[in-house]
Parts: C-alpha cells; structure tokens; sequence
C-alpha cells in the first residue's frame, strides 16, 4: 500500500492509495484513489507544492506579426530572485534579466528557436521556446481573467490595476496566465454624451480615465491589456459600441495599446442582413479587417455564442469563439451548468487548431459574482477539479472570471497546476476528442506533440464509481506508464487498460505514454 499525503486548508488529509494487480501475467492494475471517501465539501489539494528550484512553464510557442510589439513575461516558478537568460532570441527582441520579460519588435517573418534559461541559488532550468513570425496569434489558447461575472458594472480603472497586480502576486502569472481583460461598462453608457472624441472614437467612461494609462500599466509587469465592445450601437449593459465606428475604434484600442478584443454580439441584431451564414460572419469579419490593418497585434474573441455554426468559419475571423450561450447563465440540472456548456463545446472538437479555439466560457470558480455582491462558488471540490479538466482537454482559452482579491490556497490548486496547464497549452494543438459518454462517465482523449495522450476519466453519476478506459478506445497498443497528471506522479505500467475508482463529480485526468520513455 502507497500513501498520499494532501495538505488541505484545514489541515493534512491522508489518502491511502492502494495498487494492487488485477492480472499477475499482465501487469494489470486498478488505480484507486478514491479508496477514502472523502465529504464531497472537504476542500482536498491536489497540487503538489511548487519546488524552491526554478521551473519554466507557460508556452512553448509563441505567435506574433512581423513588426508588432513584442511582449512576454517568462512564467517561471522557484524561489526568488531568480536569474533570466536566453539563447537565439531573433535580432529586435531583449529580456530583461532581473523581470524575465522579453520585449522588442521582429520584423523578419519566419520561425526562431530559442533557449530560455531561469537561475536562482537552488538551481537551474531550461525551456525551449520557438517564435513564429506570420500571421497566425494565439498558437494556443489564452490564458487570463476577465472582469465580468465578479465586478459588473463596477469595474473601474483602479480594480484593473489590482487585477494585473493579484496576477502577478498570487503566482497565477508564473503559469502563464497573462491577460488583464476588462469586460462591459469601461466605456461611456447610454445617455451620457459625448460618446465619442472629434476623430469618431469612442471615449471611456469616467471610472476609466486614462486607458492609455491602464494598458501601460498592465504592460509594464509582463502583463496583456484586454478590453471589450460590441458590433452593435450599445454593448449588453447598455454602454456605447463600435457600430458604424468599426476603423475609428480600432484605431484607437492599438492607440491605447490593448493585445485581447472580445466582440460581443448584443445590440447587433436588428441591424445583421443577408444570408443566415453573412448575417452572423460580417460584423466579425468587419472588425477582423480593420484590426489586420494595425501595427499591433489583438487577439480577437467573438462572441456570438454558437449561432450560424461559428466553429465551421470562426477561424477565418478571429482567434476563439463562443460555442454557446453564457456559462454564468446555464441552470444546473442533475449536474452543474458547466457540465453542459462542456459537453456541447466538446461536439466540435475537429473545429480546433492553432490560432483558432472553441470558447466554452470561463472559468467560474473561487469567489463569483452578481450585480448584487459575490460569494464562494456552490461547486464541490470534485466538480471544480472535473471543470478545470474538462476545459484543460477541450483546449479551451483559460479565462478566470473569480474575484482576485480572494483567491485561496485551494482555488489557485486548482487553477495554477502546470502539468493539468501544460494539456490545454500543448503545441500540437489538438481538441479533445468523445471517447465514451454515457449517463454515468465521460471520457475525453487528447493527443499531444510528444506523441503521448491526455485522458480524463470523468465520473458524472452521484456515486463512488470504477471508470475504465482500453487502449483500444484509445487507439494505442502495448505497456503504457501512466501519469496522474494532478497528482504529477507516475501511478504504474498499464498493458491493455486503466481503471480508477473516482469521486462523484469528480476526475481522474492522466497522461498516457509508452513505457520506457
């Protein structure tokens, strides 16, 4: 029998892991880490303790076009200070040593590698980091926050600030989360005119006084500025959009400086013509043009929430797009509301590549959000692990929509585990694909560069059940070492199968790779 120690926020819980062998001659193995059944409320910590010595995460890829600001804040774990290095950075770009925050301009379209180093007194780490040059942004899904479903319409330019500074304080930062992005309501609501300045941009609203200002700010820690508006004459809350002010808008985000637009459909509906599949693509396709034609780069979001079959031509548009209504939205059935949103978002996996992501919507955990006030999410511990799996394999952008002055210890466990990270911003690039759902389990393969699988085993019935997964389901042969990807332990050689006994709403998420390697 193996023991599993968990620090918890209310003290140690130990769980007993027993391996046994289910079949000698096979090296067979049940892996049972639901063995101790847990209250489904006692708050468990799965996420080993960061190590003293330096660790790189965040991406191994990284988009940007020929000429646009360079910006990228190394996400790096380990004890501080520590040391920054690179090797084979292109010609236009430095890193500062004491910040590792890489900053310049390429100008030469192509693809570069580098070598990124992180040094403090306990040791010394390196990471592979290859630049490409072209067109494409957002190689992989981005990671951030964004203000909405904890501060409405009181966002302020003064709660952004100490966003970008709780990213940076709460460690969220060192892995890779980056974007700092306002939602509704940072601009001027209907009714308080002047909307607009004398060249026909929109202005901000009195809370947002200076957004130049802001986005130099967010900037100024490594960090990207996000912001938000609507194809419509007014945005959900009521506040001005870009309708018929598409080039002036823009024009004025890149003067601000801002890298994340989230489109948001709202008001536009009187005003969508044609076709069915032209009604929904060109207010999209409108902004899509206008933003290829600024000296800086914005990832752009639509969101439309799945109308016209958004994951057949978003691509072509934007960077992500919603495949469904508002997650915040969703009531609950007999599971929470996140389970379907997921559920439906995993149906288009084929859609998925590099630059061009299905958006579930955002993560909803931690301290969330009314126009009344906030509280703790109602989700057990297992559903919020469940969730953030579910998006990890979905290859899903990472947006926390949390209250960031109140992340706990067991939240940021849940949001800032590297190798559960590492899955949804895998290179190859690749959405999950359904490998079985039935009323009871869900499973979920997704393929990564390396060649090995990300499996989650999801247990959606409300008891302690086995999930198990052939190899054959996975399209794979021969002994396979397995990996407990939250655990971040190897848990066995695995012939033909794995079996696990797993938590009511709750996860099993492991990494599958040939034995030996």
């Amino acid at each position: 029998m193996r023991t599993l120690t968990l620090a918890t926020l209310s003290g140690v819980l130990t769980l007993s892991l027993t391996i046994f062998g289910c079949n000698t001659a096979n090296r067979q193995k049940t892996y049972t880490p639901a063995e101790v059944k847990l209250d489904p409320n006692e708050r468990y910590i799965l996420t080993p303790k960061a190590p003293a010595e330096p660790r790189i995460n965040g991406v191994k890829v990284f988009g940007v076009r020929p000429g646009s600001p360079f910006l990228y804040r190394i996400p790096a774990m380990g004890e501080r200070p520590i040391k920054f290095a690179s090797e084979g950075l292109p010609a236009g770009l430095l890193l500062d040593a004491k910040s590792g925050i890489i900053t310049g301009r390429v100008t030469e379209a192509g693809s570069y590698h580098a070598t990124l180093t992180a040094e403090n007194s306990r040791g010394k780490a390196k990471r592979e980091f290859r630049i490409i040059v072209g067109n494409t942004l957002a190689l992989t899904p981005p990671m951030g926050w964004n203000s909405w479903y904890i501060h409405y319409n009181r966002v302020s330019d003064v709660i952004m600030r100490e966003a970008a500074d709780q990213m940076i304080n709460t460690g969220m930062a060192d892995y890779g989360y980056q974007y700092v992005n306002i939602d509704d309501c940072w601009m001027k609501k209907r009714g308080d005119e002047p909307y607009r300045d004398a060249d026909g941009a929109v202005l901000s609203g009195a809370k947002f006084p200076d957004m130049k200002g802001l986005a130099d700010y967010i900037h100024s820690k490594g960090l990207k500025a996000g912001l938000y508006t609507s194809p419509g004459p007014w945005t959900c809350a009521g506040f001005v959009g870009a309708y018929k002010h598409e080039a002036a808008d823009a024009r004025k985000f890149a003067e601000w400086g801002f890298d994340f637009l989230k489109y948001d459909w709202c008001s536009f509906v009187p005003e969508a013509n044609g076709s069915p599949l032209e009604r929904f693509r060109k207010p999209y396709q409108q902004m899509r043009d206008e933003l290829q034609k600024l000296d800086r780069d914005i990832v752009f979001n639509l969101c439309q929430y799945g109308m016209g079959g958004v994951w057949k031509w978003g691509g072509e548009v934007g960077n992500c797009w919603r495949t469904t209504g508002d997650l915040g939205l969703e009531r609950d059935t007999r599971l929470p509301g996140f389970y379907s949103i997921g559920f439906s978002n995993a149906r288009h996996w084929e859609f998925a590549r590099p630059g061009a992501w299905n958006d579930p919507d955002y993560i909803l955990i931690g301290w969330v959000g009314s126009t009344q006030g906030s509280k703790l999410t109602t989700l057990t511990p297992n559903e919020q692990y469940s969730y953030m799996s579910m998006w990890c394999l979905m290859a899903a952008p990472l947006i926390f929509s949390g209250d960031m002055a109140k992340l706990d210890t067991f939240t940021l466990n849940v949001l800032c585990n590297s190798e559960v990270i590492a899955v949804d911003q895998d290179p190859l690039g690749k959405q999950a694909s359904i490998v079985k759902q039935t009323r009871n389990e869900y499973i979920l393969l997704k393929e990564l560069e390396d060649g090995s699988k990300a499996v989650g085993l999801f247990n959606t019935d409300e008891g302690y059940n086995a999930v198990k997964v052939t190899w054959q389901q996975l399209g794979v042969t021969g002994s396979r070492t397995v990996r407990d990807l939250w655990r971040q332990k190897n848990i066995g050689i695995y012939k033909d199968s794995f079996e696990a006994m797993v938590h009511p709403h709750g996860v099993i998420l492991i990494k599958i790779t040939p034995a030996g390697k």
